[in-house]
């Protein structure tokens, strides 16, 4: 009979194959990327490093909590559990540092100026994707329709009230006093831009608090399994007893 209660340990085992196998797609994602680091990091990207050490840990700490649980040891449980508590707070702190950079670049998109907009609005390049931008994105202005001044452009023109955009707010009536169409975008593109940037933040996020759910999931049943070796070796009964 086995220290640990059968059901646990199959359990245990089960979820930590499934992580070593997307541990091994992740690592095999990381050597196909490998050979492209040297353009990420030439233009200003992450460098890839991190990326080899969170797919390592996710390959390598299942395989830990494989082993410790066939060879059923306190020593590898405690190890598992204290890798877990680790990974558990670097996840946390992962994710409450997306969460304040989201909230940083919405402030900082919210409090925006018609000085950021300036450069925009001087060069005519810049000027022409910005009217191209508009017509895709339901949008009008940089920061505000009054970027365009007194002369808003066509690109601006709420065609119709019912027209479904994800991160469009409706129509409004144009400023008073300018010309152009009547109805025009009530959002503006760096709100439509922040929204882009919302969804890439939503799934980090999502991502870094699910592990630190699962870190606390594995660290809780490395906990009854520890006790469950502790109370057989001190002459206890497991959870898993025999029918007398």
């Amino acid at each position: 009979m086995g220290k640990i209660n059968g059901c646990i340990k199959c359990l245990f085992i089960f979820f930590n194959v499934v992580f070593a196998l997307l541990g091994g797609v992740l690592v095999y994602g990381a050597v196909k990327a490998t050979p492209f680091s040297h353009q990420f990091t030439a233009v200003g990207g992450p460098s890839l490093a991190w990326t080899w050490v969170f797919a390592l840990g996710v390959l390598i700490l299942p395989v830990l909590g494989i082993v410790a649980a066939c060879m059923e040891k306190q020593l590898l449980f405690k190890i598992f559990a204290g890798f877990m508590v680790a990974g558990m707070i670097i996840m946390l702190i992962f994710g409450i540092v997306v969460v304040v950079a989201r909230n940083t670049l919405k402030d900082s998109l919210d409090s925006a100026s018609a000085e950021v907009a300036k450069p925009f609005m001087e060069d005519e390049a810049m000027r022409a994707i910005l009217m191209q931008f508009e017509e895709q994105g339901h949008c009008c202005g940089v920061v505000s329709s009054n970027d365009w001044g007194n002369n808003i452009p066509q690109s601006c023109e709420c065609k119709d009230q019912n027209t479904v955009f994800p991160f469009s707010t409706g129509c409004e009536a144009k400023p008073v006093g300018a010309s152009g169409p009547d109805e025009i975008y009530a959002t503006s593109c760096s709100g439509v831009i922040f929204e882009f940037f919302n969804i890439f933040f939503k799934i980090i996020m999502g991502i870094f608090f699910t592990f630190a759910v699962l870190a606390l999931l594995g660290l809780l049943m490395s906990i009854l399994m520890i006790h469950q070796i502790r109370k057989h070796d001190s002459g206890g009964s497991s959870m898993a007893m025999k029918s007398y």
